[in-house]
């Protein structure tokens, strides 16, 4: 502070310069992206797990073709489930989709939004660009968390009594090798790369022909959910035989990409390329719509889309 004397009043005047405190670091927009991405995965993962459990079982029962067997569907493998380790089965491997979907979602939306800034800042991707967008960002996230993958389908089967992720992922590496945390790399990145683009692919174009007034109203959040419904449901059924050979092969280690596919349509059939569609159609799609939703409620929110 200064202090001034006026020799007409012979009175002091104090000046004061108010000094206000530096703004606090701002985040960089990719970690606001991973940020975004991970808590939209976290919610989805919580609420459709019981899916991708269900839909694990199904397409890892033996062979329901031999005479005398009964045909089993969704509704018998949930109630077998709640029978025999009570309601709360229905996440066994919950632990590890947490560890899967809160990295691996933030890895793909932060993944995406880089590709999408660097190539396409000033303007809206087209429909090929989508596809390459979506399927790059999901190759990077698949990759990364491949290893984890690989326990998640492992708990959910039903056949391996992991205790924790981390003593799971040591227990594979060594009685297996390190191999076996990438056993169906291939298979899953055939099953997720498209299913990604595809996904992009729909979202997007059904997003862009929407009227401008549904886009900017309040139902806007609705709409994007909806449009993100179709785009899953395409996409599910489009990846669906990947997603059952991806399945045999992360849980059968000594089955090759080719051997599992042998031996699913020896065991069932063209119809077994496509066993547990509904639960996991039902559960991607949700999933995806969720966490594309959240995720773009929470970027308008933090400014960094409009």
């Amino acid at each position: 502070c200064s202090r001034d004397y006026d020799t007409h009043t012979h009175t002091h005047t104090h000046h004061c310069l108010k000094v206000f405190p530096p703004p606090p670091p701002q985040a960089p927009p990719v970690i606001k992206a991973f940020m975004c991405g991970s808590l939209s995965g976290t919610c989805s993962t919580l609420l459709f797990q019981p899916l991708d459990l269900v839909k694990t079982r199904l397409q890892t029962l033996q062979s329901s073709v031999q005479p005398g067997w009964v045909r089993v569907g969704m509704l018998t493998v949930i109630l077998s489930v709640v029978r025999t380790e009570r309601l709360l089965g229905l996440w066994r491997g919950v632990s590890p989709s947490f560890a899967r979907t809160i990295p691996g979602v933030g890895l793909y939306f932060s993944t995406y939004y880089s590709l999408k800034q660097h190539f396409f800042q000033d303007n809206q991707p087209g429909a090929t660009a989508a596809v390459l967008l979506g399927g790059g960002a999901r190759a990077v996230a698949g990759i990364f968390m491949l290893p984890v993958t690989v326990i998640k389908t492992r708990f959910e089967c039903g056949r391996y009594r992991y205790r924790s992720v981390a003593g799971a992922l040591r227990s594979v590496y060594q009685t297996e090798g390190p191999a076996a945390l990438f056993s169906g790399l291939m298979v899953t990145l055939l099953r997720d790369v498209p299913f990604s683009g595809v996904y992009v692919m729909f979202y997007s174009q059904t997003k862009a022909s929407l009227p401008k007034e549904v886009s900017s109203s309040s139902a806007a959040p609705l709409a994007n959910f909806s449009c993100g419904i179709v785009a899953g449901v395409l996409a599910s059924l489009i990846t669906q035989p990947a997603d059952v050979v991806k399945t045999q092969v992360q849980v059968n280690p000594q089955l090759r990409t080719a051997e599992a596919i042998t031996y699913i349509y020896r065991e069932h059939g063209l119809q077994g390329f496509f066993r547990g569609a509904v639960p996991r159609s039902l559960r991607r799609t949700m999933m995806a719509s969720m966490a594309w939703t959240v995720y773009e409620k929470m970027m308008i929110h933090i400014g960094l889309k409009s």
